[in-house]
């Protein structure tokens, strides 16, 4: 639940939790951990769910991305969302900013992002797998890692790669990378699978990529299935066998992007929806929101 306000966090799981929702992806640079935690221990001190019941996700900052912080920043993730373990741990971004005091985003004084191009990931993983023996974490994972980057994890890992989550939505479908995930056998998460609006806004891309809730092959098939047009691109990722985490703080939608499993789209649609990749150009996260971040070695991933 990434920039969604306090209020907004807490009604908004409330909502998901009574609907049925399991999985709860949070992270250091959401600043929604805290959040979480006081949801959670309500639910779980009232009886309603079991711990073993939610699959909880967080990350390991870009600015504790190095081996010596590891350690640090799980513990602090635990202690916020007041859990012993979590179920997965990912990294979430190959690239790593300076440590300076609690900034998570580090500036200089031209607003530039301060940048460590120390990083090692190998390094960083094998800390990781330190995290899963002590069981601090069930599993762990990468995101926004590139086909080299997850095979120099691969070529160096003990414990298996357990999750990749990176941006997937029908205008960036990721097919290389999703073939190459099939055959390592790492299982997918997509995130922003909506097209995240508010980013695309901000990153000043909302000509070169269009609304795909407004899409007219979307919105047809939508009526065709008399579901909604997220419904429909839902499903499409669902359907391609990948997990996907919608965002959302509306009660009735959060309700209606759950309700994914009693039917399925016919190969002809799911061909069509296939055919609204733009590829590269439908990517929105660029990250590009970090001022000065294509100068870190990791980059682009």
């Amino acid at each position: 639940m990434f920039k969604a306000s306090e209020e907004e966090l807490q009604g908004a799981l409330n909502v998901a939790l009574e609907a049925g929702y399991r999985h709860i992806d949070a992270a250091p640079v959401y600043e929604n951990e805290g959040i979480i935690g006081k949801v959670l221990k309500k639910w779980f001190d009232s009886g309603k769910i079991k711990r073993s019941e939610v699959f909880v996700v967080t990350k390991l900052p870009p600015v504790g991305n190095r081996p010596e912080d590891v350690e640090y920043w799980i513990k602090k993730s635990l202690q916020d969302l007041q859990l012993t373990y979590v179920d997965l741990y990912l990294i979430h971004t190959p690239f790593t900013f300076e440590k300076s005091g609690e900034e998570l985003h580090p500036l200089d004084e031209n607003g530039k992002i301060k940048l460590d191009n120390s990083t090692n990931p190998v390094k960083v993983w094998t800390e990781m797998e330190k995290q899963v023996e002590c069981g601090r974490t069930k599993a762990i994972g990468l995101s926004n890692f590139n086909i080299p980057q997850i095979e120099r994890i691969l070529n160096n890992a003990k414990v298996k790669v357990s999750m990749l989550q990176v941006e997937l939505h029908v205008y960036f479908q990721q097919k290389q990378l999703v073939k190459y995930c099939k055959e390592k056998n790492i299982p997918m998460t997509a995130y922003s699978p909506l097209g995240s609006r508010g980013l695309v806004k901000l990153l000043n891309k909302t000509e070169e990529i269009p609304d795909m809730l407004q899409n007219d092959v979307v919105c047809k098939i939508a009526k065709e299935y008399g579901k909604s047009s997220a419904q429909i691109l839902l499903r499409y990722i669902v359907q391609n066998k990948i997990i996907v985490i919608p965002k959302s703080t509306n009660p009735q939608r959060i309700e209606e992007n759950i309700q994914l499993f009693n039917w399925e789209l016919k190969s002809e649609d799911m061909e069509k929806l296939k055919n609204l990749d733009l590829g590269e150009a439908g990517r929105i996260c660029d990250f590009s929101f970090f001022k000065g971040i294509e100068q870190h070695v990791e980059f682009p991933f």
